[in-house]
């Protein structure tokens, strides 16, 4: 591929320090708003039962939800589930209830007040315990994400660039979380697996980037790091777009047309990947160059082997 001449480059590392106060600000206000509204957990972390109720004809959401709460469940959670005439009810943890009974209930009250064709399709219950075990697994799983990360990248490329891409993965983390904090959006494990993708995704843009920002230290004999960082990220935008605009097209879709099960899980990936975007180009480039890479810590150390000389002479 054609290098792009240093007058046709983009001057993206010109901004880095704006856009590393715009960071800050952004991450400072996340990790408030987690510490005081914290994460609206669903039913997959906190324990309480579901059930999917069918009707013969479109469900009246507001009618079902009077109901609940004149029997006694203020706190149920309706919502369509694929169809019109297909019903999702979550109810918080209960004390010495069994999911069976509290069914049977619930389905009286809805035969009652709603439409007497209702069924129940599907009963699910989650005990507390269990809801605290996913929280702190879930946890587990993206700190062991960012450690094995770590260890790759300073591995594969430089300790640098490693750190980087942490910085950009943690900023993409918090950010997310930050959003589901603020719009007190409910966080349960379709949330949390759209947040590990969102790691992933933005992790493989570091990566294209980090790899040609190697390429051309070892490439362009003449330009600082920060031109050299700025000609890569040039290069790479294309691609960069191109990917981030056909996968946020998707994910769009599901938003828009997906239905409630999904929402949430599209939500954090629409925003996943507008943050990625921007912390692969931003975050990971700024903090390498801010540590100070250069063109030595990149080029490949060159082992003498002993005797080279002799068999050079000899041929």
């Amino acid at each position: 591929m054609k290098l792009l001449n240093l007058n046709e480059t983009l001057a993206f590392m010109k901004y880095r320090k704006v856009s590393s106060i715009i960071s800050i600000i952004l991450i400072v206000a996340s990790l408030i708003s987690l510490g005081t509204n914290k994460l609206n957990f669903g039913l997959d972390f906190t324990g309480g039962t579901l059930l999917e109720v069918g009707y013969s004809q479109p469900a009246d959401l507001n009618n079902i939800r009077a109901s609940l709460e004149k029997g006694g469940y203020p706190d149920a959670v309706v919502q369509l589930f694929g169809s019109p005439e297909d019903v999702l009810i979550r109810l918080g943890h209960r004390e010495n209830v069994k999911a069976e009974m509290l069914g049977n209930e619930i389905l009286s009250l809805l035969q009652a007040g709603v439409d007497n064709s209702v069924e129940m399709r599907r009963i699910e219950f989650v005990g507390a315990n269990v809801g605290d075990e996913l929280a702190e697994q879930g946890g587990l799983a993206m700190l062991t994400a960012l450690i094995c990360i770590l260890m790759y990248v300073a591995f594969r490329f430089e300790w640098r660039f490693a750190l980087g891409s942490v910085t950009a993965l943690a900023h993409d983390v918090i950010l997310t979380l930050g959003l589901f904090s603020v719009l007190g959006l409910e966080f349960d494990l379709t949330v949390l697996a759209a947040v590990l993708a969102v790691i992933g995704y933005s992790l493989n843009d570091t990566i294209v980037v980090s790899d040609r920002i190697r390429e051309n230290f070892r490439k362009i004999r003449n330009g600082g790091a920060e031109e050299i960082i700025n000609i890569s990220l040039t290069q790479t935008l294309s691609r960069t777009m191109i990917t981030s605009l056909t996968t946020f097209l998707v994910l769009l879709a599901l938003f828009l047309k997906g239905g409630a099960l999904i929402h949430g899980f599209a939500t954090a990936l629409l925003f996943g990947i507008v943050v990625g975007t921007y912390s692969s180009i931003y975050v990971a480039s700024s903090v390498a160059l801010a540590l100070g890479i250069s063109k030595e810590d990149l080029i490949p150390e060159v082992i003498e082997v002993e005797g080279a000389d002799q068999d050079e002479i000899r041929m």
